[in-house]
């Protein structure tokens, strides 16, 4: 099969699962409605901070506020576009169809990249002005020194989080288990390795963490990162491709 005939293949099997739909769609709306009222407390709250986090205050980071949530959607997304067809069997019927595993594998990760950057970009660019304008005077404009890199850079941070849940996915098959792993790995794990401050310096090299930098514009005071947004960015890099590697060897090595 030719590669063009495993895009649209790859196309049709998206857009026919609803699941798949339903997902890109609630992390658009999760991350631009929780977005929007952060925003909205940080407006509010501004006049009672104190002077150190008037001097971190980033408004165009806040305004992805939402993000932590709305990446939840992201990871159900790129492990739902894998183990769909391993859940139900379809597996076999499509790697009969493209038998070259490297070719099916490429195909179903640049579909789902490609849309998952189109509803990541919209979301980022949605989310940032929606929030700015509920910041009000505190609000950034986008053409601001860094604003507009961090604004895209939301729209890639979500699409490498979509591709790095389908390398897991891929190497472990199973729904479940993926989404019991990635969901408690980024929605707790993360958060408390990067907060305790023994595991702190360990943490800051963790997927999201590192990803996150490309979406700050302010840097906090007091934060002695090693790395810069696009240095965080590289290292977010790294951990997909070594996802996508590990599901690959795996795929090409084991029976459907």
């Amino acid at each position: 099969m030719a590669a063009s005939q495993v895009l649209r293949s790859e196309w049709t099997k998206i857009r026919s699962v609803s699941s798949t739909v339903w997902t890109l769609s609630l992390a658009a709306v999760v991350t631009i409605a929780l977005g929007i009222l952060i925003s909205l407390l940080s407006k509010n709250e501004f006049d009672r901070m104190s002077v150190k986090d008037r001097l971190s205050f980033d408004p165009t980071f806040i305004s992805f506020a939402g993000m932590s949530l709305g990446q939840l959607a992201m990871i159900v997304f790129g492990v739902l576009v894998v183990s769909n067809e391993y859940s139900t069997g379809m597996i076999r019927t499509s790697l009969a169809a493209v038998p070259q595993r490297g070719m099916f594998l490429s195909g179903k990760i640049t579909v789902a990249a490609v849309l998952a950057l189109v509803v990541g970009l919209v979301t980022s660019f949605v989310a940032f002005f929606l929030g700015q304008a509920a910041l009000g005077p505190h609000r950034a404009s986008i053409g601001d020194p860094g604003v507009l890199r961090a604004v895209i850079g939301g729209g890639l941070y979500m699409t490498l989080i979509a591709v790095f849940s389908m390398g897991v996915a891929t190497m472990l098959r199973s729904p479940m288990l993926s989404l019991g792993i990635l969901m408690p790995f980024f929605f707790l794990i993360s958060n408390i390795l990067g907060a305790v401050s023994a595991t702190k310096k360990v943490g800051r090299y963790l997927p999201d963490q590192a990803g996150s930098k490309i979406m700050q514009v302010v840097t906090p005071l007091g934060d002695d990162t090693p790395y810069g947004p696009w240095g965080g960015f590289g290292i977010m890099v790294l951990w997909v491709i070594a996802a996508l590697l590990g599901g690959y060897a795996l795929l090409k090595k084991r029976d459907a």
